[in-house]
């Protein structure tokens, strides 16, 4: 870029945040003309030295807010910036022209790893599943994963404070207030289970990736507790992230309202021709709801965050690092502030043995810390996980794929009794253990039928074994 262009706040932005983005190649189609146009249609474009800029009216957040909570949009803009070498530019305009050329079956065609842990076309999978992809979330202009979720139209997505969204489908919603809660999805961010095991959820406000750099979201509708495990009895939400070597060069974003801060920095990059990684700051603040008084709640958070990736790619090996580090503060709307630390380390090993069989190895530390300020209530949970997978093919029409894998769990609360809250658990310290086999064939007697048929056995550290078996057919 030559330089940011900025929209500044006016009459035509009451009630709403706007979006810059100034990488055209992100919104394909959209030429830039002199000066401003499309408000009509949330649309519109700004040219400057010979550069592209495209801006959109970003949608509602869909928050919990009350009349008159928007006295005005002071304003807001994303800026992304990426200095493009000649050969990047071509590539971006070569892969545009080519998916201009692709048939709706090709595009169709999309391939996918949560329904059987293997590669596999959108269109063959054996289950009801919803792809989010990359572009549809940079188009959303959604910031947040709870947010970039509403895209899915097997889920329901509604928030209830600043910090809180409830992610569920089929009604399973659960009731907060009651301790009880949605725990019929499986969350993951790469493999890596963001599932809490002590108040069987997920914490939404914890999980952030950078827009920029998801690849999709599969959100499967249904039981696929036989590969994911028993969280999985009512679908998959399936989080992938970008390889580092498609993250290249520079990336910023800043956004400003009335409501919500923003800021991210990013940078990629390359070592030789098989080792690339990218490095990511964020920081975000997020003012309080009001009440039905018009006062303010006192519910607002920050949370600044921080990450990187490696990826090393040579022959039949592939090889995956990535982790992140988060530091959250919560307010509790009168009650004490809630401080929130989380650190995540993920490595995974990738090996192809012939066209038809591979090997993976998947291993992460996952860490917790609450704790309320000027308060001794506390808590910290810690997952160990390690997880491997063998897929081969026996025969013609035969796909097996085997694994097994273990989950430690440490945690220790302290606790607290006081006026206005309270944490108890009992007992207040323990080491919870997981572990798991499972095996599934994929069994393709004629041309366009598929018969899956697998087992898990899940050793769970309360009800011990239990199996959970799949059958499903896909005629395509």
């Amino acid at each position: 870029m030559a330089g940011p262009k900025y929209i500044t706040s006016g009459p035509d932005i009451q009630r709403m945040n706007w979006e810059l983005l100034a990488d055209s190649r992100v919104l394909p189609g959209f030429g830039g003309r002199s000066g401003v146009s499309g408000r009509a249609r949330g649309w519109g474009s700004v040219t400057g030295k010979g550069e592209t800029c495209v801006w959109r009216r970003a949608p509602p957040r869909g928050q919990i807010r009350r009349a008159g909570q928007y006295p005005a949009v002071l304003a807001a803009l994303v800026l992304v910036t990426a200095p493009k070498s000649a050969g990047a530019q071509t590539l971006a305009a070569e892969s545009i022209e080519n998916l201009q050329h692709l048939s709706i079956d090709e595009l169709a065609n999309l391939q996918i790893t949560s329904v059987s842990k293997l590669p596999e076309s959108l269109q063959n999978a054996p289950a009801a599943i919803y792809v989010i992809t990359h572009d549809n979330i940079i188009r959303s202009g959604a910031r947040r994963i709870p947010d970039m979720l509403r895209l899915a139209p097997n889920l329901e997505v509604f928030q209830t404070s600043p910090t809180n969204w409830i992610v569920t489908s089929r009604g399973l919603s659960g009731n907060s207030a009651a301790q009880n809660f949605s725990n019929k999805i499986e969350v993951l961010i790469d493999g890596r289970t963001v599932h809490d095991p002590l108040f069987s959820g997920v914490y939404w406000d914890q999980q952030d990736v950078l827009p920029e750099d998801i690849e999709r979201i599969e959100v499967i509708s249904g039981p696929a507790a036989t590969l994911w495990g028993a969280n999985a009895v009512n679908g998959v939400v399936n989080i992938i992230t970008r390889k580092a070597g498609d993250t290249q060069g520079g990336y910023a974003a800043l956004s400003g309202g009335n409501q919500e801060s923003d800021a991210a920095v990013q940078y990629g990059g390359r070592v030789g021709e098989n080792f690339a990684y990218r490095i990511y700051a964020e920081d975000f603040y997020e003012r309080g709801f009001e009440t039905q008084m018009r006062n303010g709640a006192h519910d607002g958070w920050t949370k600044p965050q921080g990450g990187f990736r490696l990826d090393w790619t040579t022959g039949d090996d592939a090889v995956t690092a990535e982790g992140d580090v988060q530091w959250g503060h919560e307010q509790q709307g009168g009650t004490p502030a809630l401080d929130v630390q989380e650190k995540n380390l993920e490595f995974t090993w990738q090996h192809s043995v012939s066209a038809d069989s591979s090997l993976q190895l998947l291993g992460y530390v996952d860490e917790v810390d609450h704790s309320n300020t000027g308060s001794s209530g506390s808590f910290s949970a810690t997952n160990y996980d390690v997880e491997a997978q063998y897929d081969f093919a026996l025969g013609r029409w035969n796909h097996f794929l085997l694994g097994a894998g273990n989950r430690v769990t440490p945690y220790r609360i302290n606790p607290e009794i006081g006026p206005a809250t309270s944490l108890l658990f009992q007992p207040a310290s323990r080491t919870l253990n997981l572990a798991y086999v499972f095996a599934q064939d994929t069994m393709t007697p004629v041309q366009n039928l598929n018969v899956i048929l697998g087992l898990k056995m899940e050793d769970d550290p309360y009800s011990g074994w239990s199996p959970l078996p799949d059958l499903r057919l896909a005629w395509t």
